[in-house]
């Protein structure tokens, strides 16, 4: 077991190497990977899964512990990145596949790797995985919500369907990972250390199918998602700093807060976007699980220094 967790430790590390490389192999054999297309959701509700088993009651009790600093990374998280995907949408004059494609990841919760990028910058990992938690339950209701309310100017939206593949793909599984863990808690236990590693080749396996199902569609408008990309990242994370500044958090709550709004849990995102809209809506899922594995660790690194 502790060789399974040293590897799961390196593949953690190394995140980001991993995401290029599948990518860039996806897009030159496609066929390597869109079979798994049909699968995504089911590696999504894997990942999630084995979120549901990392969980415990102290993860809970750290939210009544510091109500106010979730409050703000919650609200922040569904405010501020939907309304730059409507607005970088709006000011970019996207296609309606690609528009629904951006709000899609901008709707979403925040992403599980945030909690290593905030535990890598000496930011409040406690707060980060309070937000992350408290994300993700509120998702089945606030993701369909806030993607019918900014995507259905480019796209029909049904919210019952979308509430029910989230309900799916997300909160059952946590659910059940939660309830693994306090049935089988010594056995999970030793489990625990494996799912990183678990969570990084579905991740990888995720952006290769997407990539290799939409390979005409990086050719022709890859530089503009991928700017598209970078600019909602990057001010996410800068307005979440910012606002946990203004309401005068301290110093590694900014940072916690400010990598929860910026990193989304894009594999939801590209999972939503095969279910319900055209498989090019995928691509921007894609290409913010790259983006934001190399911008958080740049992140990290320049507040250490600092």
């Amino acid at each position: 077991m502790n060789s399974i967790a040293k590897v799961s430790h390196f593949a953690g590390k190394t995140f980001a190497l991993w995401v290029v490389l599948i990518g860039v192999i996806a897009f030159f054999v496609p066929s390597g990977f869109v079979w798994v297309t049909p699968y995504i959701s089911l590696l999504l509700g894997v990942i999630m899964f084995g979120m549901g088993m990392t969980l415990t009651v102290e993860d809970f009790k750290r939210v009544a512990k510091q109500p106010k600093s979730v409050a703000v990374g919650v609200a922040a998280q569904f405010t501020i990145m939907p309304l730059l995907a409507f607005g970088l949408a709006k000011a970019f004059q996207l296609s309606p596949e690609i528009a629904v494609g951006v709000i899609l990841v901008g709707c979403c919760p925040g992403g599980t790797a945030s909690n290593v990028i905030t535990y890598l910058a000496k930011g409040n990992t406690a707060l980060s995985v309070a937000i992350t938690s408290v994300s993700t339950l509120l998702a089945p209701i606030l993701t369909p919500a806030l993607i019918y309310l900014f995507a259905s100017e480019w796209l029909d939206v049904s919210f019952s369907s979308l509430f029910l593949s989230v309900v799916q793909v997300v909160l059952v599984p946590v659910i059940l990972g939660i309830a693994a863990r306090s049935i089988f808690k010594e056995k999970v236990k030793k489990a625990v250390p494996a799912m990183p590693l678990v969570s990084v080749i579905a991740i990888v396996v995720i952006v290769g199918a997407v990539v290799g199902g939409n390979k005409e569609a990086i050719i022709t408008s890859g530089v503009l998602i991928f700017t598209i990309v970078v600019l909602h990242n990057g001010l996410g994370l800068v307005i979440g700093f910012g606002l946990a500044k203004a309401l005068k958090l301290d110093f590694s709550s900014q940072k916690a807060i400010s990598i929860e709004v910026g990193m989304q849990n894009s594999g939801l995102g590209a999972a939503l976007a095969i279910a319900h809209f055209n498989p090019a809506a995928a691509v921007p899922s894609a290409l913010f699980s790259l983006w934001h594995n190399v911008s958080g660790p740049l992140a990290a690194t320049l507040w250490n220094r600092k």
